[in-house]
């Protein structure tokens, strides 16, 4: 018997399988469940509403964003204080004991059992449906889809939306490019966070080590928190996403 039981909820959201267009949409943080089996982590569930459990609002972003550009997305539905699906699992960052200020009682002095259960069960199911998919696509240009709270640790973030990129910047900056020119918006680049393979898993792994393009998009929650503000989001990057991918294409040409 593995850490979930059979009625328990499926560890990720698989949306327009098949979908036609090249874009694989990711959702490392989309839920907040918890397994039975672990209770509620000793952390109180005010704590499990905020950023520290889950990507606030990212869920909503992309499986609209998935429906208006028909492109396949899978959400992971377990919360990252269980396991942190965009870690490395063998770094501490995976289990924090502590996330902001919030200390985690379950993950403290966690052994290498627990660890490895929690990774058999979310991690490794999850990681590896990604790997299917991008082995059976033509094509498939990787979309890391992330939020960030507004503050952390005190200090206000005052852009609206992030790209992060570390080896190969060239889409991210072009859509960088794009977002500016909507006028009205902050656009960070490689902050409030930059990818590194030391931070991250989704983008150095499934991404970078196979040499696809990719974007990983960080939108500040704030704005996502509700259906409107998700589903302009979704809109906007439905719009820019092909036209990002359309210039890198022509300017590869050239």
């Amino acid at each position: 018997m593995g850490l979930l039981h059979d009625d328990e909820a499926s560890v990720y959201e698989l949306l327009c399988e098949g979908g036609k267009s090249p874009f694989l949409l990711t959702a490392d943080h989309a839920g907040r469940l918890v397994p039975r089996a672990l209770g509620d982590l000793g952390v109180p569930p005010a704590e499990m509403d905020r950023h520290i459990a889950w990507d606030i609002g990212i869920a909503g972003v992309t499986r609209r964003l998935s429906a208006a550009l028909e492109a396949t997305a899978i959400l992971q539905a377990y919360s990252r204080l269980v396991i942190d699906c965009n870690r490395q699992p063998d770094v501490a960052g995976a289990f924090p004991e502590v996330s902001e200020a919030t200390p985690v009682p379950a993950n403290k002095g966690l052994d290498e059992a627990g660890k490895a259960a929690r990774r058999a069960a979310i991690f490794d199911p999850y990681h590896g449906a990604i790997d299917r998919l991008i082995e059976t696509r033509a094509r498939s240009v990787y979309v890391a889809m992330h939020s960030f709270t507004p503050v952390y640790l005190a200090q206000a973030r005052p852009m609206h939306v992030a790209v992060l990129y570390n080896r190969n910047p060239w889409l991210s900056k072009i859509l960088a490019d794009l977002l500016r020119a909507e006028g009205g918006l902050v656009v960070g680049e490689n902050a409030p966070y930059r990818v590194s393979d030391e931070t991250d898993y989704g983008v150095p792994v499934h991404a970078e080590r196979r040499g696809l393009d990719y974007l990983e998009i960080e939108i500040r929650q704030d704005l996502i928190a509700h259906e409107a503000g998700q589903a302009e989001w979704a809109m906007r990057l439905a719009r820019l996403l092909p036209e990002a991918l359309q210039r890198l294409d022509a300017s590869t040409v050239a």
